[in-house]
C-alpha cells in the first residue's frame, strides 16, 4: 500500500512567522560578555559545548497549518537548536553533530515497515511527507542531561501513519531503528550497539501529542536533528526520540533500545520526564533552560515535562519510580 494525500494545504504559515532565526552569539562575543558579567565560566559548565560559531546551512522550507499544541514558553532561537545537539552517530560532544552531520544524504530515503502489520512496505519519505498536513508544534523538550529547549517542530501524530499502517491486534510496541550506514555515518563511536534503537508502548505512540517529524522552525529537519524523519513524544527525555528512522517495526514484546541496554539503572524503557525521580549521577528535579537568554535559565523540571493533562492517564496504576 502507498498512502497518499491528494489537494492543497489551507492557511499556510511562512516560516518568519513561526519564529525568527535568530542569530547566535560568536564564540568572542560571547566569552566577552560573559568575562564582563564575571559568569562566563560558571556558565560553560552549567551547559558545556553551547559556545559554537558554525555555520547553520538553509533548509526546504515546509508548509505548515496551525496546531493547537503549542506551549506559550520563549522558544530556543534557531542557531542554539541546530548546533547544541546530541546525536552520537556524529559525536559525543554537543558541537560535534552540527560540524559532522553533513555526510547524511537524506535523499533517496525510504522508511521499512515491518512485523505485526498487515501490509509490510517499503515508503519514499515524501510520500510520508505528503499524507498529512503538516503541523507546526511548539514543544518543550528536555533531555535527560537536565537541559532543555523550546522548539516548533514540524509533522503530524505518528498515530495517524500507524493507523494507516494498520498494525494488527497483537501489536503491542513499535520499534524506531535508525540509520547507521557507514556512507552517511562513517565515523560512529565504537562500544555502542547500533543501530540506534528506540520504543514506544502502542498507546504512547497513538497519543496525538506523539510526532512524527519532518522539520524544525518551518524548514526540513536540518541532518543534525535527525533528518529527515524523527520521533518526538515531549513528555519523554530526548533520547527516547529515534532520529534518522529508516525501519519501524511492531511488536508484541517490549523491543530493546540502545541506552536501555547499556545502563538499564539510569535509563528506563518509559523515561517519563519526572522531577521526583533522579538520575543516579544528577538530581532531575531542575533544568537549565536554553533560550534567547545569554546564559541558561535554571526552571523547576515539570511532571511528564508539563504534559500530564494528555498523558498521565496512560500510566495509570503503574510505579512511576519503578517503571520510569
Amino acid at each position: 500500500m502507498v498512502v497518499r494525500r491528494g489537494g492543497s494545504l489551507e492557511g499556510r504559515i511562512a516560516s518568519s512567522e513561526i519564529t525568527p532565526h535568530e542569530a547566535f552569539l560568536n564564540r568572542r562575543s560571547f566569552v566577552a560578555g560573559a568575562a564582563a558579567l564575571g559568569v562566563g565560566a560558571l556558565a560553560l559548565r552549567q551547559v558545556p559545548g553551547l559556545i559554537h560559531s558554525g555555520a547553520v546551512h538553509a533548509q526546504q522550507k515546509l508548509a505548515t497549518v496551525a496546531s493547537k499544541y503549542n506551549v506559550p514558553d520563549a522558544q530556543t532561537p534557531f542557531a542554539k537548536a541546530t548546533t547544541y545537539n546530541n546525536y552520537y552517530e556524529f559525536g559525543t560532544d554537543k558541537s560535534d553533530p552540527a560540524k559532522n552531520a553533513h555526510t547524511l544524504q537524506t535523499r533517496p530515503w525510504t522508511v521499512e515497515v515491518s512485523g505485526l502489520v498487515k501490509k509490510k512496505q517499503t515508503i519514499d519519505i515524501d510520500t510520508m511527507m505528503k499524507y498529512r498536513p503538516m503541523e507546526s508544534r511548539v514543544y518543550r523538550h528536555r533531555c535527560v542531561e537536565a537541559w532543555s529547549m523550546v522548539i516548533p517542530w514540524d509533522g503530524y501524530s505518528l498515530g495517524e501513519f500507524i493507523s494507516a499502517m494498520d498494525p494488527l491486534p497483537s501489536a503491542k510496541y513499535v520499534q524506531f531503528l535508525s540509520d547507521d550506514s557507514n556512507k552517511d555515518m562513517p565515523d560512529k563511536p565504537g562500544g555502542f550497539n547500533w543501530p540506534y534503537s528506540e520504543g514506544l508502548r502502542m498507546d504512547e505512540a497513538m497519543n496525538p501529542l506523539c510526532l512524527l517529524t519532518f522539520g524544525c522552525y518551518g524548514e526540513a529537519l536540518p541532518n543534525q536533528n535527525g533528518a529527515p524523519v524523527r520521533v518526538v513524544s515531549p513528555w519523554k527525555y530526548g533520547f527516547k526520540n529515534g532520529k534518522s528512522i529508516v525501519k519501524i517495526v511492531f511488536t508484541d514484546k517490549q523491543p530493546h533500545t540502545l541506552w536501555n541496554d547499556m545502563a538499564a539503572n539510569e535509563y528506563g524503557f518509559y523515561s517519563n520526564v519526572n522531577p521526583n525521580v533522579d538520575h543516579p549521577r544528577w538530581s532531575q528535579a531542575h533544568e537549565r533552560r536554553i533560550d534567547s537568554s545569554t546564559f541558561p535559565r535554571t526552571v523547576p523540571t515539570l511532571m511528564f515535562n508539563g504534559y500530564g493533562d494528555q498523558v498521565a492517564s496512560l500510566y495509570t496504576g503503574m510505579d512511576l519510580k519503578k517503571n520510569f
